[in-house]
């Protein structure tokens, strides 16, 4: 019997409870869509293969893409129009060549080296935050306070958005994220993409000294291309770390003995970062999905061509096969393998700037607030457990 799928979770500090039992049963199990069906990949290595493999697309116009089923009525003519046109510049969601193109324009701006440099402004800008709750009293939404704005004003320095802009792009990001359906997450998307429009025709006509300045002066890609691509760098890079930073947060507060080895020892940072991103997932399938091109065995599965697949994250995170005792929070875990990145051609183009924000952001609020504490049980908190990438919607803390 097929899983009914999309699964919610249930539980802040865990994937849904389904998957553990997928995952016992086989490492590809068949799902039930809204609109269809498609094939749950709920194991690491097989997770690495489907992400890793030439045989799998990642287009959402791919024939058998899971994508478009999600939504539980068939898209009409005009929305098909809108899609069409929304698509220009998205590179996640195309193969290569065409994906080889856009990632090699952008590469030079997410390497280990040009994240170095920008490491002193993500300290300044954490540390003016953390001033700012400090003298606002003993109290604050951590959310509001710290987790949202900080992703906000360095992808808005990258990228060269106007910080002035970022309430604007925050809501639109968060709509489009949590919209109950299709129709509201094109309105979202159109919404945020007009604005972006008028930034690169302000770049196209000034350039300024940053990324998005870069590009114009090359004239790498056409303008609609060039908006594309800024939405999916502008909501990839604020989203995601805003919602890891409260969410990690939470964690270290209730694993008190393993913060406490966090202070007294700053180099096992790195590695409690990893641990944070694999142990929370919250990416999960959102960016996984995928359409096989050609006749393919996977886990002693044979798929055919135009079969839809969702690579599970959060279930490969957690597989005992790699990951022992999955469930349990451990700084000290060889956590690096996991797919919260994703795996091969695809991966995350900005986990250089995600890891080095995370780590900055939670060493500085911890190194500076030693005394903070989560003011709610979690039964009390407002967790996103609807929404597209999971996260809290505010973190009241105290110190």
């Amino acid at each position: 019997m097929a899983q009914d799928f999309p699964v919610q979770r249930t539980c802040p500090f865990a994937p849904p409870a389904e998957y553990a039992k997928l995952r016992d049963e086989a490492p590809v199990v068949r799902a039930k869509l809204p609109r269809g069906e498609a094939w749950l990949v709920t194991r690491w290595a097989e997770a690495r293969q489907v992400l890793s493999s030439p045989a799998i697309s990642t287009a959402t116009t791919t024939p058998g893409s899971p994508k478009p089923l999600m939504s539980p009525d068939p898209p009409t003519p005009e929305m098909l129009e809108e899609l069409a046109g929304q698509r220009h510049g998205v590179f996640i969601d195309m193969d290569p060549p065409e994906h080889t193109r856009y990632r090699k324009l952008l590469i030079p701006e997410f390497s280990y080296r040009r994240i170095k440099e920008m490491q002193p402004g993500m300290q300044a800008t954490a540390d003016r935050l953390i001033d700012d709750m400090l003298a606002q009293g003993t109290q604050a939404d951590l959310v509001e306070a710290f987790a949202l704005p900080l992703p906000s004003l360095v992808i808005c320095q990258l990228l060269g958005v106007p910080y002035s802009e970022r309430e604007f792009f925050q809501n639109s990001t968060r709509r489009l994220l949590t919209a109950p359906d299709e129709v509201g997450q094109m309105a979202a998307v159109g919404e945020l993409r007009e604005f972006l429009s008028g930034l690169v025709a302000e770049a196209e006509r000034a350039p300024g000294d940053d990324l998005l300045g870069r590009l114009v002066t090359a004239r790498a890609v056409p303008h609609e291309d060039m908006v594309g691509m800024m939405f999916l760098l502008l909501v990839a890079g604020h989203e995601t770390t805003a919602n890891m930073l409260p969410l990690s947060v939470l964690s270290l507060v209730r694993h008190p003995d393993q913060l406490r080895q966090l202070l007294d020892d700053p180099g096992l940072w790195p590695g409690a970062v990893e641990e944070l991103l694999r142990f929370h997932s919250i990416v999960d399938w959102a960016g996984f999905d995928r359409a096989a091109t050609q006749d393919i065995e996977i886990g002693g599965r044979k798929l055919g061509a135009g079969d839809g697949i969702f690579v599970l994250g959060a279930s490969a995170n957690h597989d005992e096969r790699v990951f022992p005792d999955p469930d349990r929070f451990d700084i000290h875990r060889e956590a690096r393998p996991h797919v919260a990145f994703g795996y091969g051609i695809h991966q995350c183009l900005g986990q250089n700037l995600a890891r080095a924000e995370l780590e900055i952001a939670l060493r500085t609020l911890f190194e500076r607030i030693p005394g903070l504490r989560v003011d709610a049980p979690d039964e009390e908190l407002s967790f996103k457990y609807s929404a597209t990438v999971f996260g809290v919607d505010a973190l009241p803390v105290s110190w």
